[in-house]
């Protein structure tokens, strides 16, 4: 993953995504950097409109959800909608008494 976000941080300053200047973010990152993954990365990338890519991406509904095409459909979603976060409420203590949990193990690590 690091790779995708080093061509990322590329892209968003504008720099060329080429070897050198992928292995250079990589590197100033702390990354044992394997130079066969670079080339692999800048040439898959080639051709690539990262920003297009992107905003696709986003585009693309989480969870499958879908958008409701009919005031049925609509009302549906918004009973399903309601569902969930009546379970989220519910579940919402035990999640905070969890990280709170997860927190103190790593606050022990990193003192």
């Amino acid at each position: 993953m690091e790779y995708i976000y080093a061509a990322l941080i590329l892209n968003e300053t504008g720099a060329e995504i080429n070897e050198g200047n992928l292995t250079d973010v990589l590197e100033s990152a702390g990354v044992d950097v394997e130079e066969s993954r670079v080339k692999a990365l800048v040439a898959a990338l080639e051709d690539v409109d990262i920003d297009e890519a992107v905003e696709e991406a986003a585009a693309v509904p989480a969870g499958g959800a879908a958008a409701a095409s009919t005031e049925e459909d609509e009302e549906e979603a918004e009973a399903a909608d309601d569902d969930e976060e009546e379970a989220a409420d519910e579940d919402e203590d035990e999640d905070e008494e969890e990280e709170e949990a997860a927190g103190e193990g790593l606050g022990e690590l990193f003192g």
